[in-house]
This record gives structure tokens, sequence and C-alpha cells, in this order.
């Protein structure tokens, strides 16, 4: 434990007054920190700005439909998120799957493949997969199995990993262009909001080998087969009612700052809040326009965190047109493909979902103009969308979804400790090891919370242990 960051404990039996804390933001780190401070005892008050929770992870309606923003998925290995949703009792509303299978079909070459694992040890339980694997030759499958067993050799903490970019070293390793593209990209883009030589190499090695070379399910993937916002919004703000947390919403903090009893001062309109303990999770430019002097040595570095798009293209069709819950595409500018008739109350036809990671180059681009593009592109890999009405087509854009993984960004990541004692920090650009996820958040909403009760000298919680 750092010196600097104890602080007097108020009395556990009720005797005192209750250690407070101020959670600035209502996102899964906020959520997260909320709940494990007001699990732990802490009198809690969280503030978000937006007229919901769930932060970049929400629904909305459309007429009858209910829209996810874009498209989010977890992976087994993702314990933090998994002890969310437990802890918000939705697990059973995102289930995983029982064996990872992704369908990858090639619009050029019209061919369907499929990477799946078995029940064998890492990393045998992706050879028959990578066998077989149809989008890749003999010569690339190989030098495919060799790059991943030297991927298992690296240290994704090593910081001179962070300043080299993946794709240089993927062809310093014998990786094809077609290999990048077929599997690399296929798995980094989603993960990573990048293309490989875009992406920090720390960073892609801790997302492959803690993905695919970690254990044998571990890439086995979930999703959410209702709206994000029952589980992120409605359960979770049932979750911190039960906790006793006050949840205060379209209440944007304005300042915080030092009290005169060396506590914390959060000014929202119309109301100072007095705090022990303050976790700020907001974005990175939000976090630095409200941290008070000297919290941190060198602030402005997390300006220079940068921030990448994410496109969402929703389709609906007066027909169903895919038969599989979900595939990811090569040989167009579609990536990844779900099928969200079901979770949006859809009553007719088929509504599918298309997640455009990395998407610099259309975030702007009019509606018409990627209509134009994207509706031939579906009807390429999509036979059965020839002739089928779309009853609607509609674009969801976040302009800043991610931190930009580049090389170099981990120097820049700061960790939940500030130089100010009780002043925390959390979100997914924090220094938490992992790109920007819903896993990452929740585990930087769950270290921040963590330091913030070990300076207070308060217990956390076995299971509360086991998710970080």
């Amino acid at each position: 434990m750092r010196q600097d960051d104890r602080q007097p404990a108020a009395d556990a039996d009720g005797a005192g007054k209750r250690a407070s804390a101020v959670v600035v933001g209502g996102g899964l780190a906020g959520i997260t920190s909320a709940l494990a401070l007001a699990d732990a005892g802490l009198d809690v008050t969280l503030l978000e700005g937006r007229p919901r929770l769930g932060g970049l992870a929400f629904s909305f309606q459309r007429g009858e439909l209910t829209v996810d923003n874009g498209q989010h998925v977890y992976l087994r290995c993702c314990t933090a998120y998994r002890w969310f949703l437990d802890r918000v009792e939705g697990a059973h509303l995102a289930p995983l799957q029982d064996r990872l299978d992704v369908p990858v079909l090639d619009a050029d070459r019209h061919r369907l493949g499929r990477l799946r694992r078995t029940a064998l040890p890492v990393p045998l339980h992706l050879a028959a997969s990578l066998a077989t694997y149809p989008h890749l030759s003999l010569a690339e499958r190989a030098a495919v199995g060799r790059a991943a067993l030297a991927l298992k050799g690296l240290d994704p903490a090593d910081p001179a990993l962070d300043s080299q970019d993946f794709g240089s070293w993927l062809a310093a390793c014998g990786q094809s262009k077609r290999a990048i593209e077929a599997l690399w990209d296929l798995v980094g883009v989603a993960t990573l909001n990048a293309v490989a030589g875009d992406a920090s190499l720390g960073l892609a090695a801790m997302v492959f080998k803690t993905g695919l070379l970690s254990d044998p399910g571990a890439a086995d993937i979930g999703w959410a087969r209702v709206p994000l916002g029952d589980i992120h919004d409605g359960l979770a703000r049932k979750a911190l009612d039960s906790a006793g947390v006050r949840t205060e919403l379209r209440a944007r903090v304005t300042s915080i700052s030092r009290s005169d009893n060396g506590g914390w001062r959060v000014e929202v309109p119309g109301e100072s809040l007095p705090a022990d303990t303050v976790v700020l999770a907001v974005p990175q430019a939000e976090t630095h326009d409200l941290l008070p002097d000297g919290a941190l040595d060198e602030p402005d570095r997390l300006l220079g965190i940068d921030t990448a798009p994410i496109l969402n293209i929703h389709v609906v069709y007066d027909r169903k047109v895919l038969k599989r819950p979900f595939f990811a595409a090569l040989g167009t500018p579609v990536q990844w493909v779900f099928d969200r008739t079901d979770a949006s109350g859809l009553a007719e036809g088929q509504y599918l979902a298309l997640s455009q990671s990395a998407a610099q180059d259309e975030i702007d681009a009019p509606v018409a103009a990627l209509r134009e593009r994207y509706l031939p592109e579906l009807e390429r890999l999509l036979p059965a969308a020839h002739g089928a009405r779309v009853l609607d087509f509609f674009v969801t854009r976040e302009r800043t979804a991610t931190f930009a993984p580049t090389p170099g960004v981990g120097r820049l990541r700061p960790g939940a400790h500030t130089n100010a004692s009780g002043l925390y920090l959390a979100g997914a650009w924090t220094a938490t090891g992992w790109p920007a996820t819903m896993e990452g958040a929740v585990r930087s909403g769950i270290t921040a919370a963590r330091a913030a009760l070990t300076a207070l000298d308060r217990p956390h919680g076995h299971l509360f242990e086991e998710a970080a």
C-alpha cells in the first residue's frame, strides 16, 4: 500500500460516520466501482451526465425496435465482465458459446470456413481448425502455426513490445498479407479496433495469448441476447439500488476539489457533494479537465491517448436472409454481422447489425453512401438477400468508441492511483493491460475500488478479488 493513499477509516459497525465515496461516470467502470465500494460498506453516490447508465454500450428505441448502439461481445477469458454479469444477475441474458465456432465467409471465393476449437489442450485445441481452414494455403497455415508459437513466447507486459507494431512483427514472422487479413486482423480488428500495422505489439500479444493460447475455452464467445440496456442500465440500476448506491443521472460534474477537512468536494449544478474517496471513471479528455492540480505528474499525457471510431450499420429486411446467429467476412468491406432480430423485438422480417471497427475512413460517410456500398455487399455474402425488401437502413456512429491501441500508448495510460490521496482513476483507457473492451472497463473499476478500499483498510471480498 502507498502511504500517501492511507486515510482514516470510518467505523464499520455504524457507531461512527460511514466513509463516503463519489463515483463520477456511469459506464461499466463506474458501475463496477460503485458496486464494489458499496458492497464494502461505503456510502456511495454515482453521478452520470447522461440520462442512462452503460457508457458506450447502451440501447435506444427506434420506433418499435430496441437497438444497441453497437454489437458488443465478450469471451470466456473475460473473468471481470463475467463477474459483473453475475453481480447484476444478468449472466443468463448473455450466454457463452459451448465451444468457439466462428463462421467465416469469403465473398470473393464464395467459400465458408470455420474457426473452432476442440477440447484438446492448448495449442492443439485449434490445430484441426487451422489445418482445414480454407481461406489460407497449406504453407500459410504452417506459417501461422509458427507465428503462434513465437507469440506464446512474448511477454505482453514487456515495455519494449509497446513501442513496436503488430503488423511488422507478423511480417517478420513470415505472415502473408492474406494470412493477416484472413486470420490475424479478423480477430485483431474486432478486439483491438485497429489493423495489425496500427496496433501495439504488446496489446496484440495480450489479446492473442489470453484469448487463444491460455486455455482451450478462453475464446468462446458470449453476447447479449437482449438489448444491452436491459443489462447495463436496467439490471445495473437495480443492483446499485439494492446495494444502497445513490444514482444520479443527468448530473454532470463541473469540478473536483479538496475540502477544508482534507476530503473532497464534487460539484454538480445545484449541489456540492462531500466525499472521502472519489473515483473518476470518465473518458481521458474529461478526466484531464476534472483532475485537480498535481494529481498526475504529467496530466497532458492523457490528451496523447488518441481515440478510434466504430461504425455500426443496421439493416432490417422483410424476410429471413441469414440462418446463423453471426458470421465474419473476408473479401468485402463487411466485417462482422449479427442477427439482432429477437433481441430488438422485431416481430416480422430480420434485423442484421454490421459491426465495422477501425472505421476512420467511413465514420463520417453519408448514410446514402453507406447504403449504396453495403447492401450489395450483403447480397454478395447472403444469396437470400437478393430480392429481399429493405424495410429500414440506419447507422450508429461512435467516433470515440475506444482508445487507439497505437504503439507507445502503454506509457501514456495511467494506473488507478493518483498523487492525491483518496482520488482514483478508472476507465478502459487506464493501465489495465487490456485493450478498450467491456472487460477492460470492468477491470479498471475493480482496480480503482480495490485501491480505495485498501487505503481505507476495508476488506473487499473473495469473489471481488477473483474478478481481477
